[in-house]
């Protein structure tokens, strides 16, 4: 057992002899089950060519494998009322399930084998590519999404970290069968692999059925120990700060200003998420309510930061009229400047730590989330924080541990992203 939490259940923890990690949480009360594998993969481990392999591979797992073709891997879940998809972010990939409890012996077999054993089709390589590049021209029309993306490149630059999880057309377009064949099968190894369950459900039976989805399985490997957490780069390369200006004619500009942050092993990463609700978290924040509130100056404001194994990056995004761009930056300049000298009040440090507190319960009333968790403390942190002790922990935050953090990022020079009707001059260095 690794932890009995009075606002869910009883978390338990079982290595496979191949390496591979099950975690589940047993809640009695739940009539349905949240059912993930997630794979210590991501795009930060692809090179420039294999620019979006790792979401490519995402999309072609669910086309078929030995056992079952695509329209049986959906129909299966679907007759049960259950559902399934998947995601890839920059460090990890995720696939996963949620149906009633009585059908989780089905997931677990449907999920299993659409990882483990993908067929990976030339005709279904085909099909996926251009369902891939529809899908990062649509991401092209979505302004909001993609200033997000300028940011990243304009402070990793060719870095990994900067590039897109899809990939490019330039990317995408040449990538062969044989290339994503290859990072299968060298990525997705059971020590790599993190299983993780939440929802009325008996840890012995989920393990016995993994190991009976897996048997005979490329995942059904020699002993191994478990993959250990992802390897801090000793230093993450970044771009002297700069601005990043894509031109579209749109209606509203789209703009983030921002900086390399903390890694999410870092001690303060409690610290600021209490300043970063403080700042732009919410409607009471600082910056909704100076730009939105009182001066009307944009729909949606707000702070937001990222964390990877070794670096990451915090930001503040604003949806404004092209004419508006200039003040809203300076506003957001001097209230970023303004923290950083002053700090915050005790009462902004209380309402952070309650939005902090709040937003993470509630964020758990669900087994997708309670799932989440446990795969998360498995593979980006090594250990699963009880819900009353990261409680506890944000209730020790205090307002010098902000304000110091304060003064450190707040003061970093920033890079700009603008999506919007402009010109790269219109935004000097």
């Amino acid at each position: 057992m690794v932890d009995s939490d009075p606002l869910g259940g009883t978390v338990r923890r079982t290595v496979l002899p191949s390496g591979l990690r099950v975690l589940t949480e047993a809640i009695p009360t739940m009539r349905s089950v949240s059912f993930g594998i997630w794979v210590a993969v991501g795009s930060r481990d692809e090179t420039r060519p294999q620019s979006g392999v790792s979401h490519f591979l995402e999309h072609l797992l669910f086309k078929g494998t030995h056992k079952r073709g695509a329209l049986d891997i959906s129909a299966t879940i679907e007759a049960v009322g259950g559902e399934t998809n998947a995601f890839t972010t920059k460090e990890y990939t995720c696939y996963y399930a949620r149906v009633l409890d009585q059908d989780l012996p089905l997931a677990i077999d449907v999920m299993c084998d659409l990882v483990a054993d993908s067929v990976l089709d030339p005709a279904d390589v085909e099909t996926e590519r251009g369902v891939i590049l529809e899908e990062i021209a649509m991401h092209d029309d979505e302004p909001g999404d993609e200033v997000h993306d300028l940011l990243s490149r304009a402070i990793y630059g060719d870095h990994p970290l900067g590039r897109l999880i899809s990939g490019t057309e330039e990317t995408i377009t040449p990538m062969t069968r044989r290339q994503i064949q290859s990072f299968y099968r060298r990525r997705y190894t059971a020590p790599s692999i993190v299983i993780s369950a939440a929802g009325n459900l008996d840890h012995g039976d989920v393990v016995k059925l993994v190991r009976q989805a897996l048997q005979g399985t490329p995942l059904d490997t020699d002993a191994a120990p478990p993959a250990p957490l992802r390897a801090a780069e000793p230093t993450v390369r970044t771009r002297k700060p700069g601005s990043v200006v894509e031109h579209k004619e749109t209606e509203q500009a789209h703009v983030v200003l921002g900086c390399p942050g903390i890694g999410r092993l870092d001690d303060r990463r409690f610290a600021l998420g209490v300043l970063n609700n403080v700042l732009g978290g919410g409607m009471s924040s600082r910056l909704f309510q100076e730009i939105r509130e009182q001066r009307g100056l944009a729909y949606s404001v707000y702070s937001y930061s990222s964390q990877y194994a070794d670096t990451g990056m915090f930001g503040v995004y604003a949806g404004c009229a092209p004419g508006k761009v200039e003040e809203v930056l300076d506003l957001i300049r001097a209230e970023l400047a303004q923290v950083a000298a002053h700090g915050i009040t005790d009462a902004e440090l209380a309402r952070g730590k309650g939005m902090a507190k709040g937003s993470y319960v509630l964020n758990l009333e669900d087994t997708g989330s309670r799932m989440s968790r446990l795969a998360k403390g498995e593979l980006l942190y090594g250990d699963l924080l009880p819900v009353d002790a990261l409680l506890a922990r944000i209730d020790a935050v205090g307002a010098d541990e902000v304000n110091s953090l304060a003064a450190d990022l707040l003061a970093r020079p920033m890079s700009l992203a603008v999506v919007g009707p402009f010109e790269a001059d219109d935004f000097p260095a």
